[in-house]
């Protein structure tokens, strides 16, 4: 193996790494992968950057652009109103329909941000009506990921699958080209998930409840000079004995008493940190005295020296629930900083970690609240004016999740026109007429003519993290190219695979594939397993696009991990999910899709 090779194995290995641990931001990571590849002579400086004019790079750019612009001329919430009357359905059709619907409309915009929409509503309707939310969310999110492998603009995977094989001398995919096999592969999947979806937990709420208290949210609150509590035990406290609100630490004077025992006795200005829900704490500080918001304290103090009635203002004051998504810039953050932040005039309160074995109260005692970092799924709860609601629709990879629906006066021009323009790109890109790149670009231009999208605005919302990663991970494909990587791997494997059938050329290359995406970004696995599939192809004198085509879906289908796929992410992060549901029910259904998905494309050999 020649000192070229070597290298590039080395970063693609470390690449792997951070990526499992997640030790750096993806961005960092790929930045690091472009000045490794400079250093190491692997790439010159001018392909080190060439991710950043990559023709696939530059469509999905185009594509969260339009995304962004559909968002704010009410068009999703267009989508959001008339996914609603599907309610009228029994539960038995409700998973499949919505399955049909998530995956239509991932076909063609973003599927996480189809799949936040379904968050949202599905947490309505299923309070509303009575059902459990879990039974729809994995089912939908699943959806999404099939319907958006069922088309070339479905998702940034399938643009960069095909940049690459375009720039390695192949002809480009259409379109549809691919569509019949993915629409077997979505007609696999909803009928797998609506049978599943009956295994899936029935009251995840009651049954982690038990478990994880994840109805809860941890406060601090700090006990007044005039709080009835003053001089009482903990075991003389009403809703600590009534489980209304347990005690997890108590901080006096700087001194941390962890568990605090029912013989302590409170004093003012103690800060006790509670795991409550949120209306419990709220009766518990209005009957008890207790101050749970510090920047609330502070504001009446000062009204109050100044002689000013604040009532009208603290009466509509409304908290509102975050779920934190990947690429929000408030991960890595603390409580503790955030309160310190801008957050468009909302103020962090409390914080809720998504449920998993290392997030038990046990381990919140332990560490303290202020401290705590804010990761993708976790859920952040601020306090706000309702009349300020609106501003939270600004903040970068946060969806809200709260029972007030905000909509903002948008005209029924400015919908109508920003849906023609997403029809426009659709109908030129499918039709042939323009490129998907190309019609992307128009689309982009047609929403800043009609002055339905503003450029100040769209910097600070697309999500750049996704950008940087396809923009280092492409010369990393580049380096195995100039190294001779793609050949050396594809050789080993020609000699492995010598005298046997395609379907078992085809089966591990899928396979590997969907196996390597399950635990790192689903692009950065086809970066780096399409050279490779194109080599094989040309070693085994066969077909190239069937293999191709099995990077594509084998990239986009790791429904067996939380983690393997953006939604995946987001869903887990709600609290319904354990990591075994994914193991289990996303597993059996790869497994069925490995197998199919090797058949047919074989037999298109």
């Amino acid at each position: 193996m020649e000192l070229p090779i070597l290298f590039v194995f080395i970063i693609l290995g470390v690449t792997i790494l951070l990526f499992v641990t997640e030790y750096f931001a993806i961005d960092k990571i790929a930045f690091l992968i472009i000045i490794a590849l400079i250093l190491l002579n692997l790439t010159t400086p001018e392909e080190a950057i060439s991710g950043f004019s990559n023709p696939a790079v530059l469509t999905i750019l185009s594509l969260m652009i339009i995304a962004i612009g559909l968002e704010d001329n009410g068009v999703i919430q267009w989508l959001t109103r008339a996914i609603k009357q599907l309610k009228i359905l029994p539960l038995v059709l409700l998973t499949p329909a919505f399955m049909l619907v998530s995956a239509s409309i991932s076909s063609f915009i973003s599927t996480t941000a189809v799949v936040i929409i379904f968050i949202k509503i599905i947490s309505q309707l299923a309070e509303r009506y009575n059902f459990s939310s879990s039974k729809l969310l994995m089912p939908i999110s699943f959806a999404g990921i099939l319907g958006g492998s069922c088309t070339l603009m479905g998702t940034s995977t399938n643009l960069l699958i095909n940049s690459i094989a375009r720039e390695s001398g192949v002809e480009a995919f259409s379109f549809f080209e691919f569509s019949v096999y993915g629409l077997i592969f979505l007609a696999i999947g909803i009928v797998f998930m609506t049978t599943a979806a009956r295994f899936l937990p029935k009251d995840p709420s009651a049954d982690l409840q038990s478990e994880y208290d994840i109805d809860s949210y941890v406060f601090t609150v700090t006990i007044s000079e005039a709080s009835d509590l003053v001089g009482k035990s903990i075991s003389e406290v009403d809703f600590m004995d009534e489980e209304l609100a347990t005690p997890l630490k108590l901080i006096r004077n700087g001194n941390v008493i962890n568990a605090p025992g029912k013989y302590v006795q409170i004093k003012a200005k103690d800060n006790i940190v509670l795991m409550s829900t949120i209306e419990s704490i709220n009766d518990i500080a209005q009957k008890h005295e207790l101050v749970i918001n510090e920047r609330r304290r502070d504001a009446q103090h000062k009204k109050k020296e100044e002689g000013e009635d604040d009532s009208d203002k603290e009466s509509d004051m409304t908290y509102v629930e975050l779920l934190i998504l990947p690429g929000s810039k408030l991960i890595g953050n603390t409580l503790k900083h955030m309160r310190r932040m801008s957050l468009n005039g909302a103020y962090p309160i409390a914080i809720k970690k998504r449920i998993n074995l290392r997030n038990t109260k046990e381990r919140l005692i332990r560490k303290n609240l202020n401290d705590i970092n804010i990761k993708p799924g976790d859920r952040l709860l601020v306090e706000l004016q309702e009349q300020q609601l609106g501003k939270m629709y600004a903040l970068e990879n946060v969806a809200i999740l709260n029972q007030h629906e905000y909509e903002p006066a948008i005209s029924l021009r400015r919908k109508i026109t920003a849906l023609l323009i997403l029809l426009g790109i659709i109908g030129l890109a499918a039709s042939g007429v323009l490129s998907i790149l190309t019609a992307s670009l128009t689309g982009v231009a047609a929403m800043l003519l009609f002055r339905l999208i503003s450029l100040e605005n769209i910097y600070h919302r697309v999500n750049w993290q996704i950008i940087f990663l396809l923009a280092g991970m492409i010369p990393l494909g580049i380096a195995m190219s100039n190294s001779g990587a793609d050949v050396w791997i594809s050789e080993q494997l020609l000699k492995l695979l010598q005298g046997q059938p395609p379907i078992m050329v085809m089966g591990l290359l899928f396979g590997v594939t969907m196996l390597l995406s399950g635990f790192i970004s689903n692009n950065a696995t086809a970066i780096v397993m399409t050279p490779i599939a194109i080599a094989m192809a040309a070693g085994f004198a066969l077909d190239v696009k069937p293999f191709i085509l099995a990077i594509l879906f084998g990239a986009n289908f790791s429904f067996f991990t939380p983690v393997g796929y953006q939604t995946n992410t987001l869903i887990y992060g709600t609290g319904l999910y354990k990591f075994k549901h994914f193991a289990i029910i996303g597993g059996i259904l790869s497994l069925i899709l490995w197998v199919v998905g090797t058949l047919v494309l074989t037999n298109a050999l």
